[in-house]
């Protein structure tokens, strides 16, 4: 499955400009990482960018989103570890343990899109581009900022040798010029 269908595919079965902002997120995030590791980018942007293909028709379910969004992609001829990784990345519906660097950086990945745009929303010009590192980790520890956002999510980062301060630097460089709604 190329980029391009995937898209289409995640507008078949998301309305909501922002899911569509954070699946767009996860997917740069998600190609920033396939390239710091020198992994496959668009098998890893695939991965960001579907993840959340089912939350508005499992309405979030922790017990079956992720393995709704696993068969509609099956069936959409997705690549195995992508749909591993999918299935994963919540970890409540998902039989089997997050276990692969693709499945940390998923749920890091994705998770952290949450923590850079609810930074972003609390500086006066409401940019992605303005956000500083230190700003989002400071507002991590604050468990009441973002509260829905698992910082243990986030942390996963740390299992695939990333330290936070470098994740945290990464994904706010693939964001840099996205011009998302969130």
């Amino acid at each position: 499955m190329n980029r391009d269908n995937a898209f289409e595919l995640l507008k078949n079965y998301v309305i909501n400009p922002k899911l569509i902002s954070h699946c767009l997120a996860s997917e740069l995030i998600m190609r920033k990482l396939a390239e710091y590791f020198s992994e496959d980018k668009e098998e890893w942007g695939l991965a960001g960018l579907l993840h959340d293909i089912d939350v508005e028709i499992t309405n979030a379910d922790p017990k079956t989103h992720g393995q709704v969004g696993r068969k509609i992609l099956s069936d959409a001829g997705v690549p195995e570890k992508v749909l591993e990784a999918i299935s994963r990345h919540n970890e409540d519906s998902s039989p089997i343990p997050r276990n692969t660097r693709l499945d940390h950086a998923l749920a890091a990945g994705e998770t952290i899109s949450g923590m850079i745009f609810a930074t972003a929303l609390v500086y006066p010009d409401k940019k992605i581009s303005s956000v500083k590192p230190s700003s989002v980790i400071k507002r991590m520890k604050d468990k009441r900022f973002a509260a829905s956002v698992k910082r243990e999510n986030i942390m996963e980062c740390e299992k695939i040798g990333i330290q936070l301060q470098e994740f945290v630097i990464l994904c706010l460089e693939a964001l840099k010029d996205a011009d998302l709604e969130f």
